[in-house]
């Protein structure tokens, strides 16, 4: 069964699309978007083994004129090297303003190939064909694209606007278990900070840690919600002017623990787990937030088999350091998103440091 979500914004609007099996159907729903006969699908060697054949087939047998990138795997390669390889690729085969670059994969290849599309020929068309639940329920939606800078998660970046994303559940069944926890991550975010009822759906599964144990209506249920946040969330704030910074809870701690691992120990959704326990941790002694929310929420992230602890060796000092690298700090003071029910955040910029190093010290 397909699910359409509209991102309703004043000058790009576009559809998500959740349909199982929906890959196969990759050049006749780009046809219908009536975009340039030139295409460039971006992808790691992983996908591309999985799922490259089945998109790069679907689009020629739709008379698209295609062309192919293989990026290698992992946050670490988020970089501008990995960009210039895009320009490359997209140089040698006469990409115009008409063309298409297509994302297939997770939330780096999405990013990665977001940037590029906005900066080649000052813009051209990207469709995000997301293959992580990480990337389908937060990423590839709202059009955030960008690298990383060696002191700092996507410092470099531009807002740029997919044509469509479409989703295919099916191929969540060839994600890694560590990825799936991953994604989990984003969509308990979800329920934090937007919908309650999501929150409690997922409180009343019994295992969140592999999708095997987890019954397919709930996934069509956290897909569809999660979607639906993320497009309500950016079609009241497209550029993170106010309201859409809630999208980023538990990633300003998350961000700098990813950093300062060198993006190797721990991966997106864990560093965002880790940072929303802390951020839970700082609501309960500002007083915004209930101990008993907060164990909720933190039952829940070891529900989905994710951390609720710093990795060891990372310094303290260092965080708070890093945070001030942060992509939200505005005059010097680090925002945070901080719950006050389940389903309501705030944004605060005056929590003391004094608190973040003591609940830092507790975790």
């Amino acid at each position: 069964m397909t699910s359409i979500i509209n991102v309703n914004l004043p000058q790009q609007s576009y559809e998500i699309a959740i349909a199982p099996s929906s890959l196969e159907q990759l050049g006749q729903y780009m046809t219908d978007l009536q975009l340039g006969k030139k295409v460039l699908v971006v992808s790691n060697p992983t996908i591309f083994k999985h799922y490259g054949e089945k998109a790069i087939a679907s689009l020629k047998s739709a008379g698209f004129e295609v062309a192919s990138c293989s990026l290698p795997a992992g946050e670490r390669y988020k970089n501008l090297n990995s960009i210039q390889k895009l320009y490359d690729i997209a140089l040698e085969n006469r990409l115009e303003r008409s063309s298409t670059m297509v994302a297939l994969g997770g939330g780096v290849i999405g990013d990665m190939t977001g940037f590029a599309a906005a900066t080649w020929l000052r813009g051209i068309n990207v469709v995000q064909v997301p293959t992580t639940l990480l990337a389908m329920v937060d990423s590839s939606i709202g059009g955030k694209t960008g690298v990383n800078h060696p002191h700092g998660k996507n410092l470099i970046g531009a807002f740029h606007q997919p044509r469509s994303v479409l989703i295919d559940p099916e191929v969540l069944k060839t994600l890694p278990m560590r990825e799936f926890r991953a994604g989990m991550a984003e969509v308990i975010k979800y329920g934090v900070i937007w919908d309650a009822e999501l929150f409690s759906q997922m409180e009343a599964s019994k295992n969140l840690n592999q999708l095997r144990y987890i019954k397919p209506e709930l996934i069509s249920t956290i897909l569809t919600r999660s979607c639906q946040a993320k497009a309500d969330v950016v079609g009241k704030d497209e550029k993170e002017a106010g309201l859409r910074a809630i999208l980023n809870y538990g990633h300003t701690i998350g961000h700098a623990v990813e950093s300062l691992t060198g993006y190797r120990l721990v991966n997106h959704g864990e560093a965002v787990a880790i940072g929303m326990v802390a951020a839970g941790q700082i609501a309960v002694d500002l007083g915004l937030w209930q101990q008993e929310d907060t164990e909720r929420q933190n039952a829940l992230i070891q529900k989905a088999g994710l951390p609720t602890k710093l990795p060891d060796g990372v310094d303290i000092e260092a965080i708070i350091e890093a945070l001030q690298l942060d992509k939200k700090v505005k005059a010097g003071k680090v925002r945070f998103i901080l719950p006050t029910q389940i389903g309501v955040v705030t944004i605060k910029d005056d929590v003391p440091s004094e608190i973040i190093r003591k609940v830092l010290r507790g975790m």
